[in-house]
């Protein structure tokens, strides 16, 4: 899209009264409490879903690409922030034998034909956390902070100038956060040890993937009860699952060494890009940050409507039964937790509650990320059911586990409360009471043992050899630089070897064929 109609586009959207966009999404809010009231967002059983956003490469060399917008219709993906993005939103199935099954192969089916379109393209979609080769003859610095300013006509006639990032999709929503009164409350902005980045826009954003699993639960006016454990188990799995310890080379510090990067590096960058791009830097809470526990369904109601409007988007009528909340909805997409209560379905029979959890990096494989899906289901399921005394843990210590995990990985000193009632910091205690349960939410959902065990073998691996993707990464980095490699040739060496060891197993394959016996 040319940049001067997607100028338009933005001006046509700070248009929006804010004012109002409020008011209608707190009038939208109480629609749904009357639904939840009503029985309408209640299942007759568990459902899951899965959001899976990858990045694209050269196929040799493994730099990044942008992705042709034609090519993202073509093999049925969604744009994402940046032009290399792009994701897939699978069907909900219910959470049973069946349905983790037809999530599994849902996501094998459109990738392989994905791959299959985009090798053509000399092109790969990767499953990764961050990416760290910028695209030939370009810096990421550069790729990250380009943007250009145009004009366009105001509401009033007047004209403005618009901010317009060069690398990013042509949604106006996403550009409009660089232009709205409310900008100063994102940072546009990396911070995290040895890389201070500063940007115009919030395309910085675009370093970082991620997996999302979906848990609807079964009866709505329940929900605070499974937010509140999603909320203790975020740590723990958040430490399974870090994969993102490097940043794109040329954006660390001159002065910074090798050595240093890697004494004070943490396991998954992810998070802080997420945090220092979209919040204020100036103020305590930010949008995104680890959330406070829920007493009720309404509270979760009310915290969307009542979250801080940073764009408030035009909205159009539509049929959907979701439609009689629009302004809510639009309101969430800027609601950014990680872990936040969804609310939404198109017809009034598929309304439904549910859990976001938003904490987990792109995995190596397919088989990783269905692994994930199924334990967190599986703790929803379990831990709800046999109320397990985490629920005690304070929601302090629940927040400290997280940002732990973030910095250490499974080398994080976490709290856990264990099924007996007794207070642990003892790793493998954590992950046997914490795997315990995933399985026997997944059996009382009628999966024979063996079928639970074959979904968690993938993270029970983790556990047993103390071997995460960031750690392996980071083992890959430190021999290049003890054969004397530079640093950035030692990052890149190890780029190109994760995308080499993926396009061996991503469907296939996982993490623990990585990592041996």
């Amino acid at each position: 899209m040319p940049e001067e109609e997607l100028a338009e586009r933005v001006a046509d959207v700070l248009s929006v009264d804010a004012v109002d966009f409020r008011e209608r999404a707190e009038a939208d809010a109480e629609v749904i409490k009357d639904a939840v009231e009503e029985g309408v967002f209640d299942n007759p059983q568990a459902i899951v879903g899965l959001e899976y956003e990858f990045y694209a490469v050269k196929a040799d060399g493994c730099a990044l690409r942008r992705v042709p917008r034609r090519l993202l219709e073509l093999i049925g993906f969604e744009k994402e922030l940046g032009l290399h993005n792009a994701e897939m939103t699978t069907s909900p199935q219910p959470l049973n034998a069946p349905g983790l099954a037809a999530q599994e192969s849902e996501v094998k089916a459109r990738l392989r034909a994905a791959l299959n379109v985009t090798q053509s393209e000399r092109m790969r979609l990767v499953s990764d956390a961050m990416w760290t080769i910028p695209p030939e003859g370009e810096t990421a610095g550069t790729y990250l902070t380009d943007s250009v300013e145009r004009t366009a006509l105001a509401a009033d006639g007047t004209e403005r100038g618009i901010r317009i990032a060069t690398n990013m999709s042509d949604s106006a929503r996403y550009h409009a956060m660089a232009n709205t009164e409310q900008a100063d409350s994102a940072g546009m902005r990396i911070e995290a040890p040895h890389v201070s980045v500063q940007a115009d826009t919030v395309m910085p954003e675009s370093l970082i993937t991620s997996i999302q699993p979906h848990y609807q639960v079964p009866h709505a006016p329940d929900l605070s009860t499974y937010f509140n454990y999603a909320l203790r188990i975020a740590g723990p799995l958040l430490a399974l699952g870090v994969n993102s310890p490097f940043f794109p080379p040329d954006l660390y510090d001159d002065d910074a060494s090798a050595d240093e990067i890697l004494r004070d590096g943490w396991m998954e960058h992810r998070i802080s890009v997420f945090e220092t791009v979209l919040n204020d830097p100036t103020t305590g809470d930010g949008k995104v940050r680890f959330p406070d526990d829920l007493e009720t369904v309404d509270d979760a109601i009310d915290r969307i409507a009542d979250d801080e409007t940073i764009v408030p988007m035009p909205v159009e009528s539509g049929e959907r039964f979701d439609d009689q909340f629009p302004h809510f909805s639009r309101k969430h997409g800027t609601y950014w937790r990680w872990v936040r209560p969804v609310f939404g379905g198109p017809t009034r029979s598929a309304a439904n509650a549910r859990i976001e959890f938003r904490p987990i990096p792109a995995q190596p494989t397919v088989r990783d990320s269905v692994s994930f899906l199924a334990a967190f289901a599986g703790l929803m399921e379990s831990l709800t059911r046999l109320e397990h005394p985490v629920l005690e843990l304070d929601w302090q210590i629940a927040r400290e586990n997280f940002y732990a995990a973030m910095t250490d990985g499974l080398e994080a000193d976490l709290t856990w409360i264990t099924n007996d009632g007794k207070e642990t910091t003892d790793g493998l205690a954590l992950y046997e009471d914490l795997l315990a349960h995933a399985e026997d939410g997944l059996t009382n959902r009628g999966l024979r043992e063996e079928d639970a065990a074959k979904y968690l073998y993938p993270l029970r691996r983790r556990v047993r050899q103390g071997v995460t993707p960031a750690g392996w990464k980071r083992a890959r980095v430190r021999a290049g630089l003890e054969e004397g490699t530079r640093f950035a040739d030692a990052v890149e060496r190890m780029q190109q070897e994760y995308v080499a060891r993926q396009a061996e197993t991503l469907l296939e394959g996982s993490f623990a064929d990585w990592i041996g016996d």
